[in-house]
């Protein structure tokens, strides 16, 4: 799944680019579920609360109608758990946070355990893969509140406050679902195709390498997203089907037709019926092992906390130093900073320094679209949160093109909240938010650099172990006269994985400073090794399977 040529990875520091930083990318497939989910969750409460003439206690309903811009590539089932925890997550980090407003107004301690709760919220955020949007949201709801005063007497109406509006949020991520149960499946199931369909039109080109890549990751998405949910209904296994012919072209794109596959790939996108493949003897094969994989246990999420420790030491260290820096400087809220840097915090550290100028560009141009608009937010309380819901809409329908670009949207929506208090001068929060950008991107970048991730190399060399594991399984079935299909194809599902894996970890590894070299060529010739390998088990499992063993045998050498 190589998706570069092997590169030269022996310097101690690598390069930060500055180039490609702000490129536009193309928008998700289903941009404006989030973004549409945003503003009828905020909507409701906030009226309420208008026409109740108490959108003082608006930034509480905001905690909980933001749970909805989640989980929204889940399939239902999935989701429904996904949304739940998200609502426990976030009314406990409000929880803790407002509980810690009433007992103390020291700054220092509550900058400390808003940086604390960061840290908490980046790792479980992070090991149970909940984003987008991730852990950022969670910390600007439970760092803002931490500043916001506050009295024990008043704790649990503001919670409850939050948890209504969760509930309303949970409704509104689930209706879509009455309408095309199967959404999340068919799009996943859609993007496999099309993605096996470039490659297989790309042929032995610059692009195969990465045409190959990319489609393996949208094929093991595509059977991450099905097994996701144990309901195995008729149209779930007609897209089972489809996601076999889709691995079928990922291991023979020479003799896959890449307009079928992109016409079945319409018809997913469209509310008709589920386009049937045919059944083939690699369906009766595939479906077996989908059998065999759901029974199976997953491995836990909180495995997979130890490898996170050096990006969550980096997220606790960065936001409180970059909390004490906006009090040193008098900043009134400090928790602008720390969110800054919470935000900053990606697989490693090419990504972080590329994060951190988007943030910064996205908010210095936010302020100035704030200030465009806060003389019509002060007219009137009504234009303050039709105002609020449109950046709402903004900022989710912009995100996926490019952080900075969302962030313009995001920067006056967090200042509008802070209006829902009441009147605050423009130019204060104008300047106050401009240095807490630039603060906290800055110490929070420091803190990345000073908390290296040295067992990154050694991540690889567990994810090279994996790799050839799980190559020698699918290796010793093939080499049987009659190997069962459930057993054979489990083990290539289980390749598969552990060849994303892979891929992730060295994309991770390769973007980290001050560590030793990277075994770059070795990993591209695992890759090529273990797909070799994937290719004769599905032409194993196919109609023209080979004859004998000793064909596929030859097929599974390095």
């Amino acid at each position: 799944m190589s998706s570069v040529p092997p590169t030269p990875l022996n310097r101690i520091a690598r390069h930060l680019p500055l180039t490609g930083v702000l490129r536009l990318g193309r928008p998700s497939d289903i941009w404006f579920k989030p973004a549409l989910s945003a503003v009828v969750s905020v909507a409701l409460p906030t009226l309420t609360l208008l026409v109740l003439g108490r959108l003082d206690l608006a930034m509480y309903t905001m905690a909980g109608s933001l749970c909805a811009l989640y989980a929204h590539n889940r399939p239902y089932a999935a989701r429904a758990r996904a949304l739940a925890w998200v609502v426990v997550g976030m009314i406990g980090g409000l929880a803790v946070a407002l509980v810690t407003a009433s007992l103390t107004a020291d700054p220092v301690v509550l900058v400390t355990v808003g940086a604390l709760m960061a840290a908490v919220q980046k790792a479980l955020c992070d090991a149970t893969r909940i984003g987008p949007p991730g852990n950022v949201v969670l910390t600007f709801i439970s760092s803002a509140s931490l500043f916001a005063p506050q009295t024990l007497g008043q704790v649990p109406a503001h919670l409850a406050l939050a948890l209504a509006a969760a509930a309303w949020a949970w409704l509104v991520g689930m209706a879509p679902g009455l309408l095309r149960p199967h959404g999340p499946e068919r799009r996943a199931t859609a993007q496999a195709l099309n993605a096996a369909a470039v490659h297989a039109a790309a042929g032995t080109g610059d692009g195969h390498a990465r045409s190959r890549a990319a489609a393996a990751a949208a094929v093991h998405a595509a059977w991450r997203t099905l097994l996701s949910t144990g309901a195995r209904t008729a149209p779930r296994r007609a897209l089972e089907r489809l996601v076999v012919r889709a691995e079928v072209a990922l291991a023979a794109p020479a003799d896959a037709d890449p307009e079928r596959l992109r016409a079945w790939a319409r018809q997913l996108c469209g509310t008709g019926p589920v386009p049937e493949a045919g059944e083939t003897a690699a369906d009766t094969d595939e479906l077996l092992g989908v059998d065999a994989e759901t029974a199976a246990p997953h491995r836990p999420w909180w495995t997979l906390l130890g490898p996170l420790t050096p990006i969550v030491a980096r997220t606790a260290l960065g936001c409180a130093l970059a909390g004490y820096a906006s009090l040193a400087l008098g900043v009134g809220r400090p928790y602008w900073a720390l969110v800054t840097a919470a935000s900053l915090y990606q697989a490693n550290m090419t990504l972080t320094w590329k994060r951190g100028i988007q943030r910064v560009v996205g908010n210095l141009v936010g302020v100035l679209v704030f200030a465009a608009v806060a003389p019509l937010a002060h007219a009137s309380d009504l234009a303050l949160v039709l105002l609020c819901m449109a950046f709402n809409f903004g900022a989710e329908a912009l995100m996926g093109r490019n952080y900075w670009l969302g962030s313009i949207c995001v920067t006056p929506l967090a200042l509008l909240v802070v209006e829902f208090a009441g009147y605050h001068e423009p130019g204060e929060l104008i300047t106050e938010r401009a240095v807490d950008t630039v603060v906290g991107a800055l110490v929070g970048f420091v803190a990345a650099v000073a908390v290296t991730n040295r067992r990154a190399g050694d991540r690889i060399e567990h994810a090279l172990a994996a790799v050839d594991r799980a190559r020698e399984r699918a290796g010793r079935l093939l080499a049987e006269e009659r190997p069962a299909p459930a057993a054979l194809e489990s083990a290539r599902r289980n390749l598969a994985a552990t060849l994303v894996d892979l891929r992730a970890t060295a994309d991770a590894a390769s973007g980290e400073w001050w560590q030793r070299a990277l075994p770059e060529e070795r990993v591209v010739l695992t890759e090529q090794s273990a797909h070799r390998t994937l290719a004769a088990t599905i032409r194993r499992q196919g109609p023209h399977a080979p004859a004998s063993t000793g064909e596929t045998t030859e097929d599974v050498r390095p």
